[in-house]
């Protein structure tokens, strides 16, 4: 139950998180709102992850693992403000919330046991993101940049980019210890964008006026990430990644309220069965 509370704790995160994506990436340039979300995680992450210790446990393994979590978490994030930029939250948030499959393919690969009941539930949670998802193809074209199609590739890239950053930085944790393995692919995943934004010519003089919010973004992200990753020490650690999942349907919410993007009531009722299945993830882990 621990483990699936740290992953609902980490939805309601990313979701405030993926409602000021929206809002500042319309228009915007990414690779510098990118820049500074990354280096305002690791900045808040530096201090904590230096007093807290564990560098020790850290073998060649550990760190190699944890490098390529923050490789992954590069193409997540990226592909998230990407899709954000292209289409409204109902289309891209159920894409992207849609890893929980992936995320116990990767546990069963591993060999760890995965009931049906576990099954049923990651069943209900996909079957509710699809539901949002589905009921947006007939959308009408305003609000978008681009086709729905490419706003949804793009956000099926950061679904794949997440489901493999939490299954490596959990296993990078197990091998070592959680915060120094949070740090790594953070920094990591800050170098990915960094170098990016260099070799494009990017300026990061754009985003003075918003540095104080995109900072917010970066300590909200940092904070729910570690939640996921320090799940990895727990019982059923993959009831954190596939409860995290929850975030796509909560910045559904979030943009219907703040935004005043319309919600139909079909997705609505998605929306139900997503938290139907997180209950049944509850259950099944009491």
């Amino acid at each position: 139950m621990l483990a699936l509370s740290f992953g609902l704790g980490a939805a309601l995160l990313w979701a405030v998180h993926d409602l000021l994506a929206r809002k500042l990436s319309q228009g915007a340039a990414l690779l510098p709102i990118l820049t500074v979300v990354l280096a305002a995680g690791t900045l808040g992450l530096v201090p904590v992850a230096m007093a807290t210790g564990g560098w020790e446990r850290m073998t060649g393994q550990a760190l190699a693992v944890a490098t390529v979590s923050g490789l992954a978490f590069a193409v997540a994030i990226g592909g998230l403000y990407r899709a954000f930029s292209l289409a409204p939250v109902r289309v891209v948030s159920p894409v992207v919330g849609a890893y929980p499959m992936l995320i116990l393919l990767i546990a069963v690969a591993q060999g760890r046991p995965v009931s049906g009941a576990d099954w049923l539930a990651v069943l209900a949670i996909v079957a509710g993101i699809s539901i949002v998802a589905l009921a947006a193809r007939n959308d009408a074209p305003e609000g978008y940049a681009a086709s729905p199609g490419v706003a949804i590739a793009w956000g099926a890239l950061s679904a794949i980019g997440f489901a493999a950053t939490f299954a490596l930085a959990q296993e990078a944790a197990r091998m070592g210890a959680e915060l120094p393995v949070m740090l790594v692919g953070r920094i990591v995943a800050l170098a990915a964008i960094l170098a990016l934004l260099l070799w494009r010519g990017g300026s990061l003089a754009p985003q003075k006026g918003h540095f104080g919010v995109l900072g917010l973004m970066g300590l909200l992200d940092a904070l729910a990430l570690g939640l996921v990753t320090a799940s990895g020490a727990l019982p059923r650690a993959e009831y954190a990644s596939v409860a995290s999942s929850l975030f796509g349907v909560l910045t559904v919410l979030l943009a219907a309220f703040f935004l005043r993007e319309t919600v139909r009531p079909v997705q609505w009722a998605g929306i139900a069965c997503v938290f139907g299945g997180i209950a049944a993830l509850g259950l099944a882990g009491a």
